[in-house]
């Protein structure tokens, strides 16, 4: 997921559900089932998703490279008597599984922090996610699962259009989910995380985490064996961690199964329901526009929380930032910048619902994407509600 991504771009660590790491911990909910309304069009939309799966294609990226085996190595022996006494699997198949991986020299490289990082650009950032094919991509796709998306809105409180939105910017509904095999890239970062890493530890820890949650889950799934994803493990059109299917995949078509990567039923509920565990509100906001004229010192201050929702809208107000349309607004609120390289700074008020979105993506770059990109799509649908 998308949510890995975090973990490798900050310079530090601490958990998913505030902040600097995204470790969950719970078992495989495969026999978690939500039932969809047995509505005459949800199940013909539903059949339509079963004939029609996206080709799931990788980016234009360079081929894999497939090193040797890992082996029954020292270092595989132990993280094998390791991950069986905390999944409760047998050690024998864990140590064969871990031992018949893959290492994947690309993953060792892509993991490492860049060694020039470009300057941060929220206009560049947006533009790679707001394009006119993405658009329209969600427009198709909110037209096709209709049902689905209402569905999932009306249980979990979550708008169909942050949905659509992590949709998009995760994997182009489906299109980009990935080309490494999990098995092999969360084998890789277990056994041979780069030790030049400033973390590697630490990092190397949450690796060996999740590859316990997968190993988990192909215990009872064997066509696992060969599933795609990032180079961080994530998979499935969501681009959860194998630790996220555990705690958050739910089976939202109800044949039986959870199916990250083929259902998009599946995909939907388990983003909103990812949400809502995370404190969704109905209702509320994601945030106001604001025009700052605050002083060096204030502004600094107001920043200082980064995305964790702490003022209210007096203090903004009375240390120089106007926050628009926000009347009667009494939740906390963050103070929010978003560069852009050269350029002056954007700022926008986060609420709790915004920092909600960050759990999925500790960025306020894509927690803002995410967001502009559902509505595009949802303008676009309210355009032409009839095409």
């Amino acid at each position: 997921m998308t949510v890995f991504r975090t973990l490798v771009s900050r310079s530090s660590a601490a958990c998913l559900a505030v902040v600097w790491v995204l470790v969950w911990c719970p078992e495989w909910v495969a026999a978690q089932q939500v039932q969809t309304p047995k509505t005459e069009k949800i199940q013909q939309t539903q059949k339509v998703q079963k004939k029609a799966k996206p080709k799931v294609k990788a980016k234009a990226n360079a081929k894999v490279v497939l090193g040797k085996a890992l082996g029954n190595t020292q270092a595989v022996k132990a993280l094998a008597t390791r991950l069986s006494t905390e999944q409760q699997l047998p050690k024998a198949w864990v140590q064969q599984q871990i031992a018949s991986a893959r290492l994947l020299p690309q993953v060792q490289q892509m993991v490492l922090p860049p060694a020039s990082p470009t300057a941060k650009n929220w206009q560049a950032y947006r533009a790679r996610f707001l394009q006119t094919q993405r658009i329209q991509a969600g427009v198709a796709f909110a037209r096709l699962h209709e049902e689905a998306l209402k569905s999932a809105e009306a249980r979990y409180g979550v708008p169909a259009a942050y949905v659509l939105g992590v949709l998009g910017v995760e994997t182009f509904y489906g299109q980009h989910q990935g080309q490494f095999k999990v098995l092999d890239a969360l084998a890789t970062l277990s056994v041979a995380f780069p030790k030049e890493h400033p973390y590697a530890s630490e990092r190397q820890a949450f690796f060996e985490s999740e590859l316990g949650h997968h190993l988990k889950q192909l215990r009872t799934q064997p066509a696992l064996k060969n599933q795609l994803g990032s180079y961080a493990g994530a998979s499935g059109w969501p681009q959860f961690m194998p630790s996220s299917i555990a705690k958050f995949a739910v089976d939202f078509d109800g044949d039986g199964r959870i199916d990250l990567s083929r259902s998009a039923v599946d995909a939907i509920g388990s983003v909103a329901h990812y949400f809502q565990a995370y404190g969704w509100q109905t209702g509320m906001p994601t945030h106001f526009e604001v025009k700052v004229n605050a002083n060096e010192a204030d502004l600094a201050a107001l920043l200082a929380p980064d995305i964790v929702p702490t003022w209210t809208l007096s203090h903004l107000q009375d240390k120089g930032v106007a926050v628009l349309e926000a009347s009667g607004y009494a939740k906390p609120l963050a103070l929010v910048q978003l560069f852009n390289a050269e350029e002056a700074p954007s700022y926008v008020a986060g609420t709790d619902n915004f920092f909600v979105i960050t759990r999925y993506n500790r960025s306020s770059y894509y927690a803002l994407a995410v967001i502009e990109l559902g509505r595009a799509i949802q303008a676009e649908l309210a355009l032409n509600p009839d095409h």
